[in-house]
């Protein structure tokens, strides 16, 4: 633990030293960016998906910071679907070629590119797939292709699912941290990790249930696209057979064992061409440029991303209640805009912000139509924010649900007397001192919190009840804080429809009446001259509102120190009553 905090302060030290030498490189970075440049697409072309890269959700998540400042490409999950979308129409794209090895996106958002492939295919255009390496996200993929080849040396991690879940009561008890909660809901489960060393039974068994209906769907979409037995590919993945090449072409995970170039003659070939001949390949970034709508309609539609955790105040990343009520009002006030789908991936936060974001967002409703799109995580207080919506969508493997309550208050008493520092205190009133980091909290306070915990349950309970038109007992019988897999939210009237953002942002179109429109997002994504600037004009810790300090620390970490450092710095600001999922739950 030593060694970790030794290398993040001499990360953050670095950080700061280095920045300003940075910028004037990144400045010269980007004017050389804004060159702009067009791809023209031939006969016999074909569309290369690569997604070795960043796949965000919406144009405020944290990686687009760190992608931007280190020059590197990104790609938001809208444009993925619209590319494939267009490619299917475009006469000069004949088919797809996937490269895919080690997926950055959910399952959920694997499930809607997945989706667009099988509705670019209804084209009769061809889709091959080849990998080098391939985990199991990318094989997921790659399933739906025509032909799926691998290097003959390449493994494939077909393994099934498992959720780990990180436990900090020990570290906390180690260096005298002690946590007080109270929560509502014999699921709310947040808050495990502070409390227990392992999961409680109920924790168990609603991960056990949700691990089960993902790979129900997941596993379901790979027989039928491979056209193998159930009993067959149970025993691929059981028997971990595609870590081993040959296996998985014995039992028909994959259809040949060839290198990359021979690959591209089997395109080639299939494209009429000569083995001299060059493969006309055009990139997810390339034909985004080729297709953006510069058109001027004046009807819109806009899509207002609700995409990490939530909280008070002001804020460019995660959803800060009082910038997303900007974005809400700006939204309201544009005639231009004739209905908004809001595109939720959260986890939930604070209450006081859910219900703010909450209430506007019925009173956005009262002038245009708001449906509503669930990525992956739509839990607690992202499922909170959906009750105003006229349609909720969910895909199969959205994690919902999560209708509960929780609180948590930290202390220090124990650490602060082991390195000698004691307090005491007078007062006129019985709990006039409810609360101290050193003292912890009365007994008094612990009471009026357990009612005030109960009243927020039944305001969530409430706005399920109006928002969903279900009873009270409906509602609390699918709560407790339980999670939900989005197919089981469908049968427990959680949510409308399975369908994915193209199918809301056209439902959200047709309750409109508008035929012709263009999509707007809000917010809007920011460009790398934006970013720059925004160093030099923010204010306080703008800097790292916009996740720029935060993502270069995890770019120096890596992923998994990170987490443990978020972790940390994040205790103060889950303090008070919060509508959060367990969101320290890792499906891999």
């Amino acid at each position: 633990m030593k060694k970790f905090i030794i290398q993040v302060l001499a990360t953050i030290i670095g950080i700061v030293l280095l920045t300003s030498i940075a910028v004037f490189g990144l400045i010269l970075i980007n004017i050389i960016a804004f060159i702009p440049s067009k791809f023209v697409v031939k006969d016999k072309s074909i569309l290369e998906i690569n997604l070795n890269i960043p796949i965000l959700e919406s144009p405020n998540d944290q990686e687009a910071s760190t992608s931007l400042l280190n020059n590197d490409k990104r790609v938001n999950l809208k444009d993925i679907l619209d590319v494939i979308n267009h490619a299917k129409t475009n006469e000069k794209i004949e088919g797809i070629s996937l490269k895919l090895s080690n997926i950055n996106a959910g399952y959920s958002q694997i499930a809607e590119i997945r989706q667009a492939l099988l509705n670019f295919k209804e084209s009769k255009k061809f889709i091959y797939s080849y990998s080098n390496e391939c985990d199991q996200r990318s094989y997921y993929l790659s399933s739906v292709a025509d032909s799926l080849y691998v290097n003959p040396n390449a493994s494939i991690e077909l393994a099934g699912l498992s959720a780990e879940v990180l436990f900090y009561k020990n570290l906390g008890q180690k260096f005298g941290v002690n946590f007080e909660v109270i929560r509502h809901g014999k699921y709310k489960s947040a808050v495990e990790p502070y409390l227990r060393d392992n999961l409680s039974e109920e924790n168990r068994y609603q991960l056990k249930n949700l691990l089960e209906n993902f790979w129900y769907k997941i596993s379901s979409d790979i027989i039928s696209s491979r056209k193998i037995t159930n009993e067959s590919f149970n025993k691929s993945v059981d028997s971990l057979y595609g870590f081993i090449p040959e296996l998985a072409y014995t039992n028909n995970l994959v259809d040949r064992l060839i290198y990359e170039s021979q690959y591209d003659n089997l395109i080639k070939k299939r494209l009429g061409l000569s083995d001299e001949d060059s493969i006309n390949k055009i990139s997810l970034e390339q034909y985004k440029e080729i297709i953006e709508d510069v058109s001027f309609i004046n009807d819109k539609i806009a899509v207002l991303y609700a995409s990490g955790q939530i909280y008070t105040g002001k804020g460019d990343t995660d959803i800060y209640s009082k910038t997303f009520i900007n974005l809400i009002n700006e939204i309201k006030n544009d005639d231009d805009i004739k209905a908004v789908v809001l595109r939720v991936n959260s986890p939930g936060g604070s209450a006081n912000a859910s219900a703010e974001i909450l209430y506007e967002l019925y009173e956005l409703k009262k002038k245009k139509p708001l449906i509503v799109s669930f990525s992956d995580i739509a839990a607690s207080g992202g499922y909170y924010i959906s009750m105003a919506a006229d349609k909720i969508y969910a895909q199969d493997n959205t994690l919902t649900g999560s209708i509960g309550v929780l609180g948590m208050i930290p202390d220090v008493k124990k650490l602060a007397n082991t390195i000698g520092i004691t307090s005491d205190y007078v007062s006129t009133n019985t709990n006039s001192k409810y609360y101290s980091i050193t003292q912890g909290t009365s007994q008094g306070f612990k009471d009026i919190m357990n009612k005030g915990i109960t009243i927020t349950y039944n305001k969530f309970i409430n706005e399920v009840m109006k928002g969903r038109h279900m009873t009270y007992t409906q509602v609390d019988s699918v709560g407790q804080g339980r999670i939900w897999s989005g197919r089981d939210a469908l049968e427990k009237g959680l949510v409308d429809e399975i369908g994915g953002f193209n199918e809301a942002i056209e439902y959200a179109a047709k309750k409109a009446g508008v035929t012709s429109y263009n999509l707007v997002s809000y917010p809007e994504e920011k460009n790398k001259w934006d970013l720059i600037v925004n160093m030099f004009t923010s204010y306080d810790n703008e800097l790292n509102q916009l996740g720029v300090i935060d993502n270069l620390i995890k770019y120096e970490l890596g992923k998994d120190h990170y987490k443990l450092y978020q972790k940390i710095k994040n205790i103060e600001s889950n303090q008070g009553l919060m509508y959060l999922m367990p969101y320290d739950v890792e499906i891999k």
